[in-house]
Parts: C-alpha cells; structure tokens; sequence
C-alpha cells in the first residue's frame, strides 16, 4: 500500500516537473493569419534565345523597384500605431417637493381628536455625478512580412514573426494583414496604418513575462473570493 502511494506521488511530481518545463517552453498563442511563412510557387522557365540581346528571363524594368506581388514575396511593414482616446461624462439632477395637510373645525362629527391638526412634510433629491476615461497607447517599430496568398482583387494578405532570444527570455513580433499593392511605398515597405485586417502582436516569454502572470492557484481562489 505505501509502495502504492509512493508511486502515485512520484508520478504527480513528475507529470508536475514536467507541465512546468513545458510551461518555460511553450510559444505564445497567436491571432495572426496562419501560415506565417510560404514559398513562392515555382514560375515556367522561360526559353532563352540564343543570339538575341533582350532576353525575357533576365529582364529587369528600368523605372520599376521591385515590389512584392507573388506568394513567397517579401514586404517591409514600417508599425506605427497610435491611439488617444477620451471620455467624459457628468450629471446632475435635483428636485423639491413640498406638501401641507390641514383638519378645520369639525362639528357634530366624530373625530374631534383632529381637530386644528397640522401635517406637513418636506422632501429634496440631489445628485451630481460625473466621471472620465482617458487611454493612449504607441506601438513602433518594424517587422518584414511574407506574402502567403494573392487575392483576386490583387490585394496581398501577408503574415510574418520575428522572435529575439536574450539570455532566457524570447519575444515574438508578429503581424498579418491585407496590404494593397497601390499602397506600397518605396524599398518595398509601408505604413501599417495603411494595412486592413491588421493583427499586431508582441509577447514573451521567460521569468520575466511568468513574473507578471498570476498563478493558476490564485486565480482559482479569485474566482470564489467575493472582494
């Protein structure tokens, strides 16, 4: 029997062990549009002519950069996002309210009690409330996307990840969206600001990212805790 609680025990702490390394491990989740990379379809090869001086397979425009076009083409996103927004609200209401009650002269009528009684009563409500929001956020920076598929109307749906490793800590850059091709600038790149459907994100992970997340324990507890 102890041998039996023995190994149950040993087989929690192990699977325990092993969850958190797995933990330490485990690349963040993702919004972004999936795959993240492609390559470029394989082009027909073009018959050279022997002899000519204007060969098709190696022409290059003159007054054209290169610009992405074709799945598997590469395209700078220059990240610059920022947003400012505020809020605010007051109200005030107030009302008086007076009221009198009188009893004359009764005579020959039960109720003599009453007589030159006086009621009177006296009600005010006031409120004044108000409050104010206000949020700002700034995102910069800059990530080279990949295109993963050619829509029909021509536009360019990219996705991209760049991930940096420090000592033990890892970020992941990642965008994705659909990118106009009138609206990509020169050195192949644009703004993301003018990207539709963007997906930005920037995560981590490491003991620094762990040490602002809060336990699974805690958070257990927190859901049962009324303050």
């Amino acid at each position: 029997m102890k041998t039996l609680k023995a190994n149950s025990i040993s087989t929690f702490l192990s699977c325990l062990l092993l969850g958190s390394l797995a933990a330490c491990n485990t690349v963040p989740p993702t919004n972004v549009h999936q795959p993240m990379s492609a390559r470029p379809v394989a082009q027909p090869a073009v018959q050279a002519l022997p002899g000519a001086i204007y060969q098709v397979s190696n022409a290059t425009p003159l007054f054209e950069n290169h610009r992405a076009r074709h799945v598997g083409d590469t395209l700078t996103i220059q990240i610059n996002e920022k947003t400012a927004a505020a809020q605010k609200g007051n109200t005030k209401t107030n009302r008086t309210q007076a009221n009198s009650f009188s009893v004359p002269t009764l005579t020959g009528l039960p109720g003599k009690s009453f007589l030159n009684a006086a009621l009177q009563t006296n009600s005010s409500n006031s409120l004044d409330g108000s409050g104010e929001s206000n949020a700002n956020g700034s995102f910069t920076g800059t990530i080279t996307v990949t295109v993963i598929e050619v829509l029909a109307n021509g536009n360019l749906l990219v996705s991209g990840e760049k991930q940096v490793g420090l000592n033990y800590e890892n970020e992941f850059l990642r965008f994705s969206g659909v990118v106009s091709p009138s609206q990509i600038g020169f050195g192949n790149s644009v703004s993301s600001a003018q990207v539709a459907d963007a997906h930005i994100e920037y995560r981590g992970t490491g003991s620094v990212d762990s040490a602002q997340i809060m336990g699974w324990l805690a958070k257990f507890f927190l859901t049962f805790l009324p303050f």
